[in-house]
């Protein structure tokens, strides 16, 4: 399953789905109610009305070629006890292909019993299941795989959801949502603690600037700017958020800056910073910028330094995988 990271070129090939002008020329709105209705659309898209780009059947082996390294390591640790949550998850192929024979062969020092293994929640905004995920559900004990539609992140308590040791997201939530700070919280919300998640991002400014050919020509999918209009690298973000240690890797194998994300949740004191949605153009994934927001007096940037240097102090069960 561990693949070269060249797979990635054919796992990761999404055309970009837009219209409109550049960012500059748009308005000032998060999301205007026709290029919502464009979104809702190719949610609910089927058969060949399916637009080129939103994929829904990705395996088990495009996360672990697409996704940060240690993703392989902490999906093979989980046991019984543990729960795994992936977002936008599609046909739900990647949860299905954990519970196999042939994953099994791949990770001998993992739990070779389904007993043994996580439980797992998928999550998608329309139901995509196929006559597979009942097959491999009906072999199951109850509950060891549960297939969630209809709602957004947002639109689930953190109660409904209950806690997870890993939560993952190839494309799916921090790629789309229109509030994604407001996906940030709901994702560490249900994050346990020394927990992970991992995903990425097509198109964006890197921690790490790349050749600035890449840039030539490229519409920048995510974008964050201050007040004043400078830039704001989505890394840099992901790190000010409280409570949370966070690698960013930079893959440029497709000649575009794609940037992977690991973020492992080291306290329950989480703040994360705000951002205003300025503007939002529906695609695969859909174009959109950000005005990030000051933190007010009552939501302060970081936990009390105590907290912190004791949170950061205990040895997590699970550290991130060294490159």
């Amino acid at each position: 399953m561990k693949h070269s990271r060249a797979c990635v070129v054919v796992l990761l090939v999404v055309p970009i789905l837009w219209s409109g002008a550049a960012y500059s020329q748009q308005p000032a709105s998060a999301a205007p109610e026709p290029e919502e209705k464009k979104q809702e659309a190719i949610y609910q898209s089927r058969g060949e009305t399916v637009p080129s780009g939103y994929v829904v059947d990705r395996s088990l082996a495009s996360y672990s070629t697409s996704l940060p390294a240690g993703f392989d390591r902490e999906l093979s640790s989980l046991g019984p006890r543990d729960r795994w949550l992936d977002i936008g998850a599609g046909e739900g192929n990647a949860v299905l292909d954990y519970y196999t024979s042939r994953y099994d062969l791949m990770y001998p020092d993992g739990p070779d019993e389904h007993s043994k293994k996580a439980r797992a929640v998928a999550i998608s905004i329309e139901d995509r299941r196929t006559p597979r995920w009942n097959e491999v559900a009906s072999r199951l004990e109850p509950d060891k795989i549960r297939y969630l539609f209809g709602k957004r992140m947002r639109e689930y308590s953190a109660d409904e959801l209950g806690r997870f040791r890993l939560i993952t997201d190839h494309l799916g939530g921090l790629s789309y949502a229109r509030d994604l700070s407001r996906f940030m919280e709901d994702v560490l919300a249900v994050l346990e603690l020394n927990g992970n998640f991992f995903s990425l991002l097509l198109d964006v400014r890197p921690e790490t600037e790349p050749d600035p050919a890449l840039y030539n020509d490229l519409l920048l999918l995510t974008e964050i700017e201050n007040p004043d209009g400078s830039n704001v690298k989505i890394c840099s973000w992901l790190k000010s958020i409280s409570c949370v240690r966070v690698t960013c890797e930079l893959n440029t194998e497709l000649k575009r800056p794609i940037e992977l994300y690991r973020v492992q949740k080291v306290c329950d004191s989480v703040v994360v910073p705000p951002l205003v949605p300025v503007s939002y153009t529906a695609g695969t994934p859909p174009p959109r910028l950000y005005q990030l927001r000051k933190l007010t007096a009552k939501s302060p940037a970081q936990p009390p330094a105590q907290e912190t240097a004791k949170s950061l102090a205990e040895p997590a069960s699970r550290q991130p995988e060294p490159r």
